[in-house]
């Protein structure tokens, strides 16, 4: 399965989410907020029943969201893709050719102009656009950038699911097991 495919990328945070997602048929997953410690084991747990690990490298503790975080991640860990604020671990990814995932927030016409600004540059293979009820501006952030992006943040509906998707997301990312 293609992540693009995947309407819904789920964001583990906990040993029940894990395993509440490894009996699913969703491939893609998103780690965040474990300790450096716990990775290795989870991804390698994760891997045995082919599913797709994507970290988010600033939601981990122990780990920097620089070079060296992202690097490690893709050679010791074996992911297949980085998500991140910062455009370092992105550029790395990028470079090692696994999924690179840029999040930005968008707070006001300031930090959207400055995020994209950044995206720009970076060039990353998608976007996570936080929070997702922010979905009204998607068609001018994919018309600016030619990228694909997902939604993420406070989706608490599946109703607010088929707005992110209704407005040019190709998915979102939630915590939330009821909407996998």
């Amino acid at each position: 399965m293609n992540i693009e495919e995947q309407k819904i990328l789920p964001a583990l945070s906990s040993f029940k989410s894990i395993k509440e997602f490894i009996k699913s048929s969703t491939v893609y997953c998103i780690l965040v907020d474990f300790q450096l410690a716990e990775l290795e084991d989870i991804i390698l747990e994760l891997k045995s029943h082919n599913k797709k690990v994507l970290v988010h490298i600033d939601l981990i503790k122990g780990i920097a969201a620089n070079e060296f975080g992202a690097i490690f991640l893709i050679q010791k860990l074996r992911v297949d893709g980085i998500i991140s604020t910062k455009h370092q671990p992105i550029l790395v990814a990028k470079k090692r050719n696994v999924i690179s995932i840029q999040r930005i927030f968008l707070k006001d016409s300031i930090s959207l102009d400055k995020s994209l600004i950044v995206v720009e540059k970076v060039k990353p293979d998608y976007l996570e656009i936080m929070p997702a009820i922010s979905n009204s501006i998607l068609t001018t952030i994919i018309e600016r950038t030619h990228l694909k992006v997902f939604c993420g943040g406070l989706i608490q509906t599946k109703e607010q699911i088929q707005t992110c998707l209704d407005n040019g997301a190709i998915g979102v990312t939630t915590s939330n097991i009821d909407l996998w």
